[in-house]
């Protein structure tokens, strides 16, 4: 919006409603870039119009009174400007300005009664509105008033909704006989609002929750009405933009939401921006299900599209489904940037559980700074300390993909995929790589399109990713498919069509992630554990491609006979249907249904390889096949009779407890025969401390008379300083 220099250039405007508000008229920026104020000219006889129409305001009715006033007769002033007052009021709301609320100051109440019979109660009223506005009747012309609003909006200084229906804190005299809602109630209805379910069922289901507590009264019921409507209007209006800024928008958030946030930097000539966000909620399930476990990066989401890339940090829940844990929004990389970030999410995690700690990280981009990972425990102690696992999905989900844009014919799409899985494959069979990329180029320079986008896009870094495939062990096509999953289901709440033009704003992202995507997430866990939501509970269970091929029987899977070259999968849905799955037994298997074309594991690919895992003549896994080599490895390291193979005996042999451990944890149907077959530790108790007392006791007398002096002399003193 332009700034207006000369209050000439304003128009007047003269709504045709009998009362008018803010609203009903276009604001105009007054002033200099420097300063600058939203004005607006009227007559000045409309104006009581305008402030009856401001007191009618339906989301914060209100009343406003004149703050502070200031006359000037005519004829007073020899020289004046454009914009001089004959005269001038400052109306402020009346549910203000005493308490700031949460993270604002106070001020002192007022010394003297304001004589106004439109005020509101005080002081239950004093909520620390700053919505207020200043009426000048112009010297130059008298007919208008200039409306300067300084704060539209009813909000305390946190930039909380502060009085009205939208108050989420407001209450009165019937506070008692409100029903009690639990947080757990409270985060289910506004799950199901945010997911777009129904009032009526979200009625439903908080009124049965409620009456759980309060019994099956009318009243709180209707309550209970009441708090679902709120609710639902509060979500509806709610906005991510806090301000027209988008970096002020998201100082605000910040400052309202520190619960929330782990990380926080601005950015500045030296420092990058970076965001790191986690909600209690997020954070049990971190400490929970990350704790002597996995956790994954999907990270580099939305590279292209958004202003900041997003790093979603993941654990595997009881389902092994992939649960986002924390967010972070940055465009940095370097590893200073990363280590700090890490070491504050670390740091939040033991403030919970001291002796938490994680078995393994897995990283989905070869170019990921690791050294904060798996920084050696004497070098830094606030690193994760743990192995790092490495995904294939995101470079095979890219091949994949632009194999079936850029090719048309469905035979070299599996050719060339196929080609590309033996390059892979190839790193632990000594192939050279240059030589089968100008073999692969050669074979396939009919291909064009794809051939442009691999050679600018690939080859400058397959080398860098082939050896990051190498040398640490890769993750099986379980964890890969459930972080593919997340990163789908990101992918379709965030692009969605109706958010294109937002998505340039920080804002917006984060408005997004802890809304829907939270409420998302926690509707699911809950359907899961409380057997309840149904409908939510089977998608939940069934939006990974693991858990769906695990409902297709062995005996919807036919393998070829003559080398093992494809695979035929019976379709459930559809008898007379079948996929045709070639290469099987290969991560770089290549289906034909629809999921597949998109470029994702499908259920298809995932139950061929499985029954590939018991069929002769098949190539195991990559995962399996990465474990092996690290074996194998280990084998040939140490000579015989050194220290060194006394060292991997001992690692060897540790590993291979814990492998027993955690499979008879897995395979027993009751915990406590695994407890009682656990090894007894003991732990000497911590001795007592006393002030005072030397830690040696002088050697005792050999007279009795002296020994008992001494012992009366003692238990005096004693006596003397517990009255002191």
């Amino acid at each position: 919006m332009e700034i207006v220099e000369s209050i000439l250039d304003i128009p007047v405007q003269d709504p045709p409603e009998e009362e008018f508000s803010s609203a009903d008229l276009i604001w105009t920026k007054f002033g200099t870039v420097e300063h600058h104020d939203d004005v607006a000219l009227i007559p000045y006889a409309r104006v009581d119009e305008f402030i009856i129409g401001e007191c009618s305001n339906v989301e914060c009715p209100t009343r406003f009174h004149i703050e502070r006033g200031r006359k000037r007769s005519m004829g007073s002033l020899k020289e004046y400007k454009s914009d001089e007052y004959l005269e001038y009021r400052l109306y402020w709301c009346s549910f203000g300005p005493e308490n700031y609320g949460e993270g604002g100051g106070v001020l002192p109440s007022r010394r003297y009664r304001l004589n106004t019979r439109n005020r509101a109660a005080r002081p239950q009223s004093m909520r620390g509105c700053t919505c207020h506005f200043v009426v000048k009747r112009l010297y130059a012309r008298p007919t208008l008033a200039l409306i300067i609003f300084n704060e539209r909006r009813h909000i305390n200084k946190s930039g909380f909704v502060c009085h009205g229906p939208l108050d989420k804190d407001a209450i009165g005299p019937g506070a008692k006989k409100i029903p009690y809602i639990s947080n757990e109630i409270q985060q289910q209805t506004m799950s199901m609002i945010y997911l777009g379910i129904p009032e009526e069922n979200v009625l439903e289901k908080h009124i049965e929750y409620v009456q759980r507590y309060g019994g099956s009264d009318a009243t709180v019921s209707t309550l209970a009405s009441q708090y679902v409507r709120k609710l639902g209007m509060i979500i509806k209006r709610s906005t991510h933009e806090l301000d027209l800024d988008d970096q002020a928008s998201i100082r605000m958030w910040v400052e309202r939401n520190k619960k929330s946030i782990f990380f926080y930097q601005d950015t500045s000539e030296t420092d990058p921006f970076i965001l790191g966000i986690q909600t209690e909620w997020q954070l049990q399930q971190m400490v929970r299900f990350g704790h002597r476990s996995l956790i994954a990066a999907d990270s580099t989401f939305g590279i292209k599209r958004l202003k900041y890339p997003l790093c979603t940090l993941l654990v595997f829940d009881s389902r092994q489904h992939a649960l986002p844990v924390a967010w972070v929004i940055t465009r940095s990389v370097a590893k200073p940037d990363v280590a700090k970030w890490m070491k504050a999410l670390l740091d939040r995690a033991r403030s919970v559980d001291p002796g938490w700690k994680i078995n393994g990280f897995v990283i989905d981009d070869a170019a990921m700074e690791i050294d904060p990972i798996r920084q050696d425990i004497f070098a830094l102690k606030d690193a994760f300390c743990c192995p790092i696992l490495f995904s294939i999905w995101r470079v095979r989900g890219s091949w994949l993909r632009n194999v079936v844009k850029k090719c048309s014919n469905i035979e070299v799409q599996r050719e060339i995929f196929k080609r590309l899985g033996e390059i892979v494959y190839g790193i632990w069979g000594g192939l050279d790589t240059s030589v089968a990329l100008e073999e692969l180029i050669l074979d396939f320079v009919d291909q064009s399109a794809f051939m442009e986008y691999f050679k600018s896009t690939w080859v400058p870094k397959i080398e860098m990713w082939l050896s990051t495939i190498k040398t640490f062990p890769l993750a099986s096509q379980e964890a890969s498919g459930a972080i593919e999953a997340y990163h789908v289901k990101l992918k379709t709440k965030l692009f969605d069509d109706s958010h294109l033009g937002a998505l340039q704003r920080v804002d917006w992202l984060v408005h997004k992630l802890t809304t829907e995507l939270h409420s998302a997430y926690w509707l699911d866990r809950y359907a899961d554990e409380s057997d309840s939501f149904q409908h939510v509970k089977e998608e939940y269970i069934a939006s990974t491609s693991w858990h769906r091929a695990l409902q297709i029987p062995d005996s919807a899977v036919t393998l070829d006979d003559k080398g093992h070259l494809f695979a035929k999968v019976a379709s459930q849905k559809d008898s007379s249907k079948t996929h045709l799955v070639w290469n099987p037994g290969s991560d770089f298997a290549f289906c034909d249904c629809a999921w597949s074309m998109q470029g994702n594991f499908c259920k298809h690919v995932i139950k061929v390889n499985m029954i590939c895992e018991n069929a002769k003549g098949c190539r195991p896994s990559m995962s399996f096949w990465s474990f092996r080599e690290i074996l194998i490895d280990l084998c040939k390291k140490p000579m015989d009779d050194s220290i060194g193979l006394d060292e991997s005996v001992a690692w060897t042999h540790q590993m291979l407890d814990q492998i027993k451990q955690l499979v008879e944890l897995n395979s027993s149907n009751d915990i406590g025969i695994v407890v009682n077959n656990m090894p007894l530790k003991w732990i000497s108790k911590k001795g007592r401390t006393f002030v005072g007392i030397p830690a040696s006791l002088p050697a005792l007398p050999s007279d009795s008379k002296t020994i008992t002096k001494t012992v009366q002399k003692s238990r005096k003193r004693k006596r003397l300083s517990r009255l002191r």
